[in-house]
């Protein structure tokens, strides 16, 4: 291209027809890089987690129940009508954890995991089955007693009781989370 080549009045024109219906940028900065995400603490979250899972201690003895006894618990000041309708099966359940053939530890995992992700999707009732304890050492229902303990020390957990026999009987109970 040559330095004083004239632009005809044509092209000008036809410039000027193009643009006509354009605006002028309000701002022709283009940031270089993005803003960087905030540092997570990590350490701080692996910590408390390994709390939240202490807080399930088998120390924790509510007491032994046999494999067809009903367990049920509420906290103080739940009205008799929820606890009515929890046992009669009447909330509808928005998630179901299956703990058959687990060991204790790995069902303390599975159940603490559970209940973080049932409070995190804000679910007002879920189902754990625990099973009636037929297969374990002496008849005896061990998952059954520990499910009974670790759900009593858990805050967000307002009621349980063992579910409807056409959903697990005495295997497995409806619990009632507190929604945050």
């Amino acid at each position: 291209m040559t330095k004083n080549k004239k632009v005809s009045d044509e092209d000008v024109q036809l410039f000027r027809d193009a643009m006509k219906h354009t605006r002028p940028l309000r701002q022709d900065k283009i940031p270089l890089r993005r803003n960087r995400p905030g540092p997570v603490p990590r350490q701080r979250l692996r910590d408390e987690q390994m709390i939240m899972d202490d807080l399930l201690s088998d120390d924790f003895d509510a007491s032994e129940v046999e494999t067809g006894e009903e367990i049920m618990f509420s906290r103080s000041g739940l009205q008799h009508s929820v606890m009515r309708k929890l046992r009669r099966g009447q909330f509808p359940v928005e998630a179901e954890l299956d703990l058959h053939g687990q060991t204790a530890n790995m069902a303390r995992v599975a159940l603490t995991e559970f209940l973080h992700h049932s409070l995190g999707r804000r679910m007002r009732c879920i189902r754990i089955v625990h099973g009636k304890g037929f297969r374990s050492k002496n008849q005896r229902p061990v998952l059954k007693n520990k499910v009974n303990n670790w759900l009593r020390q858990r805050d967000e957990v307002l009621a349980f009781c063992s579910a409807r026999p056409v959903d697990g009987g005495t295997g497995a109970v409806y619990v009632l989370l507190k929604i945050r």
